[in-house]
C-alpha cells in the first residue's frame, strides 16, 4: 500500500512539473481582455506571432505538439453563455494551439480547424480564466498568426 500511494505522489508531482515549462501566472505577450457570452464582434482576432522556444510536447505531453512561449500568449477572461466557446488559429504556418481552462486541465490541438489551423471547442463553456498559447509546430521559429476566439466560427 505504501508504495502505491509513493508511486502515484511522483506521479502527480511529475505531472505538475511538466505543466510548469507554460506558466500560466507570468503575463501574456500579447495581453487580456474580459468577454461575456454574446460579444461583439465575433470573432474577436488578436495578431500575434506563434511559436517559442518550449516543446509542448516533452513539457505536457499527451494530445499538446508544437514549440510555444513559457508565459501565454493570451489571456481570456470568460463570461459563459449559452453558446459554444471556440479559440482557433489562422497563419500561413502549421500552427497549434495550448490552453489552460478554468478547471486548471490543458487542451490542446494541433489541426482540429481549416487545414492545418488548429481550433478547440467547448460546447458547453466554463466561465473564468483561458489562458492561452499559439504554438508553431515542428521548430522553434516564429510565425505571423491570428488568434481567433469566437462563440460562432473556427478558422
Amino acid at each position: 500500500m505504501l508504495r502505491t500511494a509513493a508511486t502515484a505522489a511522483i506521479g502527480v508531482a511529475m505531472l505538475a512539473a511538466a505543466g510548469m515549462a507554460q506558466d500560466y501566472r507570468l503575463n501574456p505577450i500579447y495581453g487580456t481582455v474580459s468577454l461575456r457570452g454574446g460579444f461583439t464582434p465575433d470573432p474577436y482576432v488578436i495578431n500575434l506571432q506563434s511559436g517559442g522556444n518550449v516543446n509542448a510536447a516533452q513539457t505536457l505531453g499527451g494530445s499538446c505538439v508544437g514549440y510555444v512561449a513559457n508565459a501565454p500568449d493570451f489571456r481570456l477572461h470568460f463570461q459563459a453563455g449559452s453558446l459554444p466557446l471556440i479559440i482557433s488559429a489562422n497563419s500561413n504556418s502549421d500552427t497549434t494551439l495550448v490552453v489552460n481552462g478554468p478547471d486548471g486541465r490543458w487542451y490542446c490541438n494541433d489541426d482540429g480547424g481549416q487545414g492545418l489551423n488548429p481550433s478547440l471547442r467547448w460546447n458547453s463553456p466554463m466561465s473564468g480564466q483561458y489562458d492561452i498559447w499559439v504554438g508553431t509546430w515542428g521548430s522553434n521559429s516564429n510565425a505571423n498568426a491570428q488568434l481567433h476566439i469566437s462563440e460562432l466560427y473556427s478558422q
